[in-house]
C-alpha cells in the first residue's frame, strides 16, 4: 500500500522514473548559464549602470550618523 501511495504522489507531482538530467541537458544548462553571465557582465560594466552603482554606493557611504 505504501508503494502505491508514493507512485500516486509522483504522478500528481509530475515526476516519472527519470531521476535527473542527461549529459546533453547539463551541456545546454551550462551554455545558457555562461550566456546569461556574459550578458550580465556586459550590463553591469556598461557606463550607465557603472555610474548608477557608483552614485548609489557613494550616497550610501556619505550618510551622516
Amino acid at each position: 500500500m505504501k508503494m502505491i501511495w508514493f507512485r500516486v504522489r509522483a504522478v500528481i507531482a509530475g515526476r516519472t522514473g527519470d531521476a535527473g538530467m542527461s549529459t546533453s541537458e547539463y551541456a545546454m544548462g551550462t551554455i545558457a548559464a555562461c550566456a546569461f553571465a556574459a550578458v550580465l557582465y556586459k550590463v553591469v560594466t556598461s557606463d550607465v549602470v557603472s555610474t548608477a552603482l557608483q552614485s548609489t554606493i557613494g550616497k550610501a557611504l556619505d550618510v551622516p550618523f
